[in-house]
């Protein structure tokens, strides 16, 4: 997917989790030699580690989302979380997002 495409979608993403009353705290975090944190997101006092996957069927972005891609965003949550000196309760989520359709997959589990 292009980068461009890969901007559409998160942004796409963001409008629903701001519509859903979630507050967003940051986008595209990189953790160096780990990965990257697409957006993180809080409501209801839990932080919400949120990646986004596009494509143009559902099938393909939800196989997008490998145990080694989830491995990688566990590493960078916990580094995200020690340089912040953080100790909150906390989620991993995926958004899909397909032409117009945005589905929320919520604390999905490595």
């Amino acid at each position: 997917m292009s980068r461009s495409k890969g901007d559409i979608a998160e942004s796409k993403a963001c409008e629903f989790l701001i519509s859903q009353s979630f507050k967003i705290i940051e986008q595209n975090f990189y953790a160096k030699k780990l990965g990257e944190i697409d957006i993180i997101a809080t409501k209801d006092k839990i932080y919400h580690f949120i990646e986004v996957k596009s494509a143009n069927e559902y099938e393909t972005a939800v196989n997008n989302v490998t145990p080694s891609k989830l491995s990688k965003l566990k590493r960078s949550i916990d580094y995200y979380l020690q340089i912040k000196k953080l100790d909150v309760s906390f989620c991993i989520d995926v958004i899909i997002v397909v032409n117009e359709e945005v589905e929320f997959l919520e604390n999905i589990t490595l």
